[in-house]
């Protein structure tokens, strides 16, 4: 199935399959095959034993090797983890992470995908809420407490920190389980089946023609579920996954001559990530067939130069990943706004509903609800569950309940769907969903502080960021509060800057007034211009200038260090393009990174341009 959009069809069982004006929005996907998960990747471990099946730089790993490597972990865990049991995973892209992973599923074990930093007090909390049976990754990041267990993987010094029963619930057939932001200052977590799993990748091997010969990107974020589905469509396809160095998710230049040098065929990428890339020339050269993005709303269309086919994916964690997509095959006119989610997967049912969960007219926005195969079983909090989870309206068939995902969408006359915003507070930074209410609470935990509010707004330069206000006691730092909050958030949650205030100003219903607290620290563009005038030459004011804008600080100076200051990584990619752009410089984000101020970025840009004269 080269180009998918031509295979899904959207019906619409409540007017006759009439997909005109006035029907309701109700959209179905194609029959959905079942799919196995553990089982195919056994059966191409037998059929194809010598096939690569993992590369990660120089080291080039077999199926059957990664097999072995698998059994060895599984056995070293087995009596101590078993079926329906928590394994938390701390560990980063490598071989170590695809064979605990692999561990787990043939332990009957929950795989749980934490990242290989996913903060001590975050860790410490999921350890204490959840009660995970096993943590996998490095003794100094693991709670105290417990046994240890050194396991034999490449990765030196990786032990399983074990505890004794008591882990919350978990759904029978759950194979996966990954935390999503929660309201109540905590993450929640999702439970997803097998047989979700297993049909999402039965549909995605199809779409994309994934199989022996293949390359598929290993890049995602580990904690983010898209993870998930690019691992496992590697091994359940024959095909080889390729871990993407670190460089790539900096710099769109790297990451485009990574895809070319490792002749990756099919890769998925986060859409702040996607976007410059699709704003660049195509790069000749490459062998990548399909481009999936995902995890935030896409604002561009791949242009005619563009050789892959681009899929605009939509889909909570809560439905497994992925429950929508609109293809774009290459070299066709896309339009110039963003680009619509498309129309439902194979196996999956979706429903635009008004307040009380009645499907609206076709036109009509309102809230996606998402039924069918891959619903998952639901959050280890059954409270929460019940309220997410609930009854599918009469008339809709293929589904019994549905899942509100609190987004606003319309469906088109064509069954298509259009994102149109979030119906709550939830924003999406960097493409990971972030309840404000978490970020606010971590704020809340130090003595100090007697109320945060965070709020989100468009950077100047595209994306989204966090700004924390906080009201505190005398003498509170805004950088040591910031410090404070970083243990207990991803990268993604963490403010760009904090602010101190007095009070929270109030809207009509007595609620904290966001836009106002955002107004009032807008930074005005002459105040921007005037303290641009700080730095010490051209190139020193233009880095000011870009990263006083990026990070959203109009207070930076020449000997702030860019991380310190509130950049992140995404910033951090946005800073390497604008450079380029203006001086024709290109670096890598290591480099740029390691530089102790930014008035030391300024003269590595200096000393880049000089060469460039003398080679000219």
């Amino acid at each position: 199935m080269e180009h998918l959009g031509t295979e899904l069809r959207s019906t619409d069982s409540l007017s006759a399959g009439n997909p005109g004006t006035g029907s309701l929005s109700i959209g179905y996907g194609r029959p959905h095959q079942d799919g196995a998960v553990l089982d195919l990747f056994t059966a191409w471990a037998h059929r194809t034993p010598d096939a690569p099946a993992l590369i990660d730089g120089e080291q080039v790993y077999s199926y059957a090797e990664l097999d072995r490597l698998a059994d060895t972990v599984a056995e070293a865990l087995r009596g101590r983890v078993g079926p329906g049991d928590l394994l938390g995973v701390c560990l980063a892209h490598s071989v170590s992470l695809v064979a605990v992973t692999l561990a787990a599923a043939k332990l009957g074990a929950v795989h749980l995908p934490l990242g290989p930093r996913p903060g001590e007090r975050r860790l410490r909390a999921v350890a204490e809420q959840l009660r995970p049976a096993c943590l996998v990754g490095e003794p100094d990041l693991l709670p105290p407490g417990g046994e240890r267990l050194p396991l034999d993987l490449p990765t030196a010094g990786v032990v399983a920190a074990l505890t004794s029963g008591g882990q919350v619930r978990v759904p029978v057939g759950t194979h996966y389980a990954v935390l999503t932001s929660g309201s109540t200052g905590t993450p929640k977590a999702v439970a997803v089946t097998e047989p979700a799993l297993g049909a999402l990748l039965q549909w995605y091997r199809g779409a994309t023609g994934l199989g022996p010969g293949e390359r598929h990107s290993l890049l995602i974020g580990v904690a983010f579920d898209p993870h998930v589905q690019e691992l496992w469509a590697g091994l359940t396809s024959g095909a080889a996954l390729v871990v993407a160095p670190e460089a790539v998710r900096w710099d769109t230049g790297a990451l485009t001559d990574w895809w070319r040098e490792a002749g990756i065929t099919v890769s998925i990428l986060p859409t702040p990530l996607a976007e410059p890339v699709l704003g660049r020339p195509w790069p000749a050269g490459l062998a990548l067939r399909h481009l999936v993005i995902g995890g935030d709303r896409l604002r561009r269309a791949p242009g005619p130069d563009v050789t892959a086919t681009v899929h605009n994916a939509y889909g909570p964690a809560e439905a497994t990943v992925t429950t929508t997509m609109h293809t774009m095959a290459p070299g066709g006119d896309h339009g110039a706004g963003a680009p619509p989610i498309g129309l439902p997967i194979d196996g999956v049912v979706v429903l635009v509903t008004d307040e009380d969960g009645r499907p609206v007219p076709r036109g009509t926005a309102g809230e996606l609800r998402i039924g069918g195969r891959g619903l998952a079983a639901g959050y280890l909090d059954p409270e929460l569950t019940a309220r997410r989870f609930v009854d599918a309206p009469a008339g809709v068939v293929g589904t019994d309940r549905v899942y509100r995902t609190g987004d606003r969408v319309v469906m088109r006359p064509d069954g298509v769907l259009e994102f149109h915003g979030r119906l709550d507070d939830q924003v999406k930074v960097s493409g990971v969903r972030i309840e404000p209410a978490e970020v606010e609470a971590a704020f809340e935990r130090d003595p100090q502080v007697r109320r945060a509010v965070v709020a989100a707004e468009q950077a100047p330069t595209g994306g989204v960021r966090l700004l924390a206000f906080v009201h505190a006691e005398d003498g509170a730092d805004p950088a040591a509060l910031l410090d404070s909050v970083r243990p207990w958030l991803p990268e993604q949650a963490v403010p760009s800057a904090v602010h101190l205030v007095e009070r929270f100003p109030l809207d009509a219903n007595g609620k904290v007034d966001r836009q106002a607290l955002l107004a009032d620290v807008a930074v005005p563009d002459a105040v921007v211009a005037d303290a641009v005038e700080e730095g010490h030459g051209p190139v020193e004011r233009t880095v000011l200038k870009l990263c006083r804008e990026l990070i959203g600080r109009a207070d930076l100076g020449p000997e702030d260090n860019f991380l310190a200051a509130g950049g992140n990584s995404l910033a951090a990619a946005r800073l390497l393009e604008a450079l380029e752009n203006e001086y024709g410089v290109r670096l890598r984000a290591p480099l740029v990174l390691r530089q102790p101020d930014l008035r030391a970025v300024a003269r590595l840009i200096e000393e880049r341009v000089a060469d460039l004269a003398a080679t000219a």
